[in-house]
């Protein structure tokens, strides 16, 4: 006997829609273009228009949202385009990120930590809440977030404290999105990603500061496994949630760093 489980708040494949943030290059790229060959339809979100155009790569199932998300009304702006497109909202992956080079706590700038609070925590909070006010009120209500932590929401590396910083507030933010999104069905759910090798990233492959003081090249990993584990995140029907998924280069110094 073959048992249907009917889920009101999973609509098909064909149908699911996604906004994925930083969708220009690296992460958000791969992230992006996983979804659309899976048949999803895909928003991309970012500063500059032609690296969109190229994340899309001609699909019909590509919604160029070109848009800075440290201003909130560009924010707001790019999601009602979605929407007006789509009708609903089924995932948000808030992917856009920013560091800094290894520097001391008192040789970093305010300038500079301003740069990466707006970008890690304040953008990431417009575009949650923005996800999560049209999650809330669509009907069928529900959706998922996934927000891009690090290994650094764990632990740091040498000089990072304003990336740090950054990415434990990102963990608080997901855990009380997630509580706060019980009600409505809205399901959020964290990636911490260890070396995934992006144009960004490739310095840790030359050499980067350890906690012992010496340089050293780290182990990396392709970055379509990330692209898998968010697609594998966001596939989950909304009666189930994946909190915290950490995807990592094996060999990479995280457990034993320090």
């Amino acid at each position: 006997m073959r048992i249907l489980i009917n889920n009101p708040r999973r609509t098909p494949v064909a149908g699911q829609t996604i906004i994925v943030t930083g969708a220009s290059a690296g992460i958000g790229r791969a992230t992006a273009r996983k979804f659309l060959q899976e048949g999803w339809r895909v928003g991309l979100i970012g500063r500059r228009t032609e690296a969109l155009v190229e994340t899309a790569a001609g699909n019909e199932n590509a919604l160029v949202l070109t848009c800075d998300v440290t201003d909130p009304q560009q924010v707001e702006a790019a999601f009602d385009q979605a929407m007006a497109q789509w009708g609903r909202l089924d995932a948000l992956f808030n992917n856009a990120g920013r560091g800094l080079k290894s520097v001391l706590p008192d040789d970093v700038s305010i300038e500079q930590w301003q740069a990466v609070i707006d970008v890690n925590i304040n953008a990431v909070f417009y575009c949650a809440r923005a996800a999560f006010a049209r999650m809330r009120r669509q009907d069928p209500q529900g959706g998922r977030i996934i927000n891009n932590g690090s290994i650094s929401a764990h632990v740091p590396r040498p000089g990072s404290i304003a990336y740090t910083a950054s990415k434990h507030a990102v963990t608080g933010m997901t855990r009380t999105l997630g509580l706060d999104g019980r009600p409505f069905g809205i399901a959020c759910g964290q990636i911490d990603i260890g070396n995934a090798r992006t144009d960004l990233a490739s310095k840790q492959e030359k050499g980067v500061p350890q906690a012992d003081g010496s340089i050293r090249a780290e182990a990396m990993m392709d970055v379509d496994h990330v692209a898998s584990s968010v697609y594998h995140m966001a596939n989950l029907p909304l009666d189930v949630n994946i909190p915290f998924l950490t995807v990592m280069a094996t060999t990479m110094p995280f457990i034993g760093r320090g």
